[in-house]
């Protein structure tokens, strides 16, 4: 069973594109929604929606820490997850300024060769 979640107030949102084999392009939108308390957890867990939009399925989902800023960590990671099967299986390939992992993987290693 899939779980839905309400995205509510987006904090961060990200515009990328799915290029076709022939070269279409075709927008998608990423939305993180704002860290909340869990309501379910009874530990004081946190809950961290988002979204992809235009890419399959527009149900919001969800990632769980125990304080916000891992809900938030594990919600961009499980995006990248979602993304990277999403453009497999629709046969294209995501695009945002041509950076690995769409930006969405923070390498210190890599900010260093843009020095």
């Amino acid at each position: 069973m899939t779980m839905t979640y309400e995205l509510g107030d987006v904090v961060a949102e990200r515009q990328l594109e799915a290029v076709a084999e022939d070269g279409a392009r075709t927008p998608v939108t990423v939305r993180i929604g704002r860290p909340r308390p869990d309501r379910l957890s009874s530990h004081g867990d946190w809950c961290c929606p988002h979204q992809i939009a235009g890419l399959g399925e527009e149900r919001a989902g969800a990632a769980f820490g125990v304080d916000s800023l891992q809900a938030l960590l594990l919600s961009v990671y499980k995006l990248r997850l979602e993304l990277s099967r999403r453009a497999q299986d629709a046969r294209v390939r995501l695009d945002w300024l041509d950076q690995p992992d769409l930006g969405l993987k923070v390498d210190p290693e890599v900010h260093k060769l843009l020095e």
